[in-house]
């Protein structure tokens, strides 16, 4: 039975660990005694971090990986070598509606926060399972849970990672292999990959704060928790999935759900968690 995975002297790969909450992670990880492996596009802003780890004496090493590139996520998990925990965490969102997004942005946001869930977890379970003990972890989002406004492509990508995590878990359980799955399907987080967004009940949907987001994560690790929703309210979504369609639309309009990317701005370039 999968009861969580001991972070002191585990390896935890984070996939987009140089930034946002991949890197508050990855520094936690550290704090409890894990060797910590950042892989991110960013080869700079990986090294920055790794060095931030073992600069507190702690273990850490960087790789710079296109987690959409199969072939170069094999190649480079050679190089890694098996690990306890992998944290499947980086991600990309346009923001745009349907009929403006470029072809390759659409692109870009489903290979990255979902075909890469495929490519990565495909290069280091098969490990996990031979020593019948590990994490699959999965950052997906809220707009996993109900379809907004202008997020066409990333609530269909973080969809899509909600239903690989739940079949994966089903996989492993039948199986017995002993290696769990943790989804975290949080709001909007105050990183910068969302900024300009609002939220219209803040005391019911806030704006996230990533060091509790993180601490949350690396928590539901070391707990054996299967799946974490934030904030609470936001747990309420699959029950409004029992109401008529339309009255399902007002209310997420009541909440203001499909205006919160009308004042969205982002990070330029790649915007990673």
């Amino acid at each position: 039975m999968y009861r969580g995975t001991r972070l002191r002297g585990a390896r935890i790969l984070i996939t987009g660990g140089a930034s946002g909450i991949g890197r508050l992670m990855a520094l936690e990880a550290a704090r409890r005694r894990a060797e910590v492996i950042i892989w991110d596009l960013s080869e700079e802003g990986g090294t920055a971090v790794a060095a931030e780890i073992v600069g507190s004496g702690g273990l850490a090493s960087s790789y710079q990986v296109d987690v959409t590139d199969a072939a170069h996520v094999r190649e480079v998990a050679r190089q890694t070598g098996d690990v306890d925990v992998v944290v499947n965490n980086a991600g990309v969102v346009s923001g745009q509606p349907l009929l403006e997004a470029s072809e390759e942005a659409l692109r870009r946001t489903l290979e990255v926060n979902t075909l890469a869930l495929y490519w990565v977890t495909r290069a280091f379970l098969p490990g996990m399972i031979q020593r019948r003990g590990g994490t699959v972890v999965t950052i997906a989002s809220a707009a996993g849970l109900i379809g907004v406004a202008r997020q066409t492509d990333y609530s269909a990508s973080k969809f899509g990672a909600l239903g690989f995590t739940e079949s994966l878990r089903a996989e492993l359980r039948a199986d017995g292999h002993g290696v769990g799955t943790l989804v975290v399907c949080p709001y909007y987080i105050n990183t910068g990959m969302f900024d300009g967004v609002e939220t219209r009940f803040p005391f019911l949907l806030p704006i996230l704060e990533e060091h509790d987001v993180a601490l949350k994560v690396i928590d539901g690790i070391e707990s054996g928790r299967e799946q974490i929703i934030l904030p609470p309210f936001a747990r309420l979504v699959p029950l409004m999935r029992f109401l008529p369609t339309r009255a399902f639309d007002r209310v997420a309009d009541f909440f203001g759900i499909n205006k919160g990317m009308d004042h969205f701005v982002g990070r330029a370039g790649v915007k990673a968690r």
